[in-house]
C-alpha cells in the first residue's frame, strides 16, 4: 500500500505564492511517475501537471504552464508543485497521485494508482 500526504495549501492573495509538497511511502519512490491535479466546487478533477520517475520530463495544462513548476526529490520521496502569480480560478483541492507503472507522464485521472488526500488552496482576488 502506497501512501501520499499533502501539505503547504492555504488563503493566499492573487498574485502570490505557495508550495505545495506531497511525501509518498514506500521503498519505490524513484521508479513512480508522479502527477498533480485539481478540483474546484462543482467541477471535475482535472491534470495541472507531472513528473517523470527521474524528473527529466515534465509536463504542465496550459492554465498553469510559466507559472506552476513541478519537482522532486527523490531521496526524500517527494514531490513539490510550486505556485506562483496566483489565480483566483486557481483555487481548488489539490492532489497528488502516484503512477506505478513510470512510463512516461500521464494526464488522464485512471492513469494514476493512488492519490493523496488533498490540500485546500484558495486564492482571493
Amino acid at each position: 500500500q502506497v501512501q501520499l500526504v499533502e501539505s503547504g495549501g492555504g488563503l493566499v492573495q492573487a498574485g502570490e505564492s505557495l508550495r505545495l509538497s506531497c511525501v509518498v511511502s514506500g521503498q519505490s519512490f524513484s521508479t513512480y511517475a508522479m502527477g498533480w491535479f485539481r478540483q474546484a466546487p462543482g467541477k471535475e478533477r482535472e491534470f495541472v501537471a507531472g513528473i517523470s520517475k527521474t524528473g527529466s520530463g515534465r509536463y504542465y495544462d496550459d492554465s498553469v504552464k510559466g507559472r506552476f513548476t513541478i519537482s522532486r526529490d527523490n531521496v526524500k520521496n517527494t514531490v513539490y508543485l510550486q505556485m506562483n502569480s496566483l489565480k483566483p480560478e486557481d483555487t481548488a483541492v489539490y492532489y497528488c497521485a502516484a503512477d506505478l507503472h513510470g512510463q512516461g507522464v500521464w494526464t488522464l485521472r485512471t492513469r494514476y494508482d493512488y492519490w493523496g488526500q488533498g490540500t485546500q488552496v484558495t486564492v482571493s482576488s
